[in-house]
């Protein structure tokens, strides 16, 4: 038997190796977001940004190359929630976003991975909402924004900024539009769990 044959989806492909560099920015960004100045903030925005697509685009790469392998469906919902754990908890000591917040946040995704394991051990399939995908959607530019914090002048005409925006405002004007959707995908989950439990 050839090793295609044993192994047909190797560990190292293009969306596998494209989410363990997605783990690999997190100390480059937190190290950015050490000093809370403008230009790392930038460049941790930047980072956090260009993390966000490859979570996209390794899904879509899985799927259209036909790779889709056990070691990539464990690892890159693991990969996702680190990078948005990572920089939620580096901007607290910034003062940008509210300690109790994040907790909330970072509380739900740990109850529902883990009721996602005892449902997966059990053979149980809990259909996912769509309500997950908006509050990734929202988490990711809200904190794209809070990663910017600073003033930005947006929209140029004749090289004359037409608007200037408060980053920070921003990212907490859709932080609180994920923070409900996050509490309420979580809530909505556990009532999904819990009546497949009582059955």
């Amino acid at each position: 038997m050839s090793e295609s044959e044993i192994n047909p989806h190797p560990v190292w492909n293009i969306p596998n190796i494209l989410t363990l560099m997605r783990i690999a920015a997190i100390p480059l960004m937190v190290l950015l977001l050490t000093t809370g100045e403008r230009e790392p903030s930038f460049w941790a925005a930047a980072l956090f940004s260009a993390a966000s697509f490859t979570d996209w685009l390794d899904g879509y790469l899985a799927r259209k190359m036909g790779i889709v392998t056990v070691f990539g469906k464990f690892l890159d919902p693991i990969a996702d929630k680190l990078i948005v754990m990572a920089a939620l908890i580096m901007i607290i000591p910034l003062g940008r976003v509210p300690a109790w917040i994040v907790l909330i946040i970072l509380g739900r995704e740990i109850i529902i991975t883990g009721l996602r394991g005892i449902a997966s051990s059990e053979g149980i399939v809990i259909e996912a909402s769509d309500l997950g995908k908006f509050k990734t959607i929202f988490q990711i530019v809200a904190i794209i924004a809070l990663l910017l914090h600073y003033d930005y002048h947006w929209f140029f005409s004749a090289g004359h900024p037409l608007l200037l925006a408060n980053m920070h405002n921003v990212g907490m004007f859709y932080l609180w539009i994920a923070f409900v959707i996050t509490v309420w995908s979580g809530v909505d989950y556990l009532f999904k769990f819990v009546r497949v439990i009582i059955r």
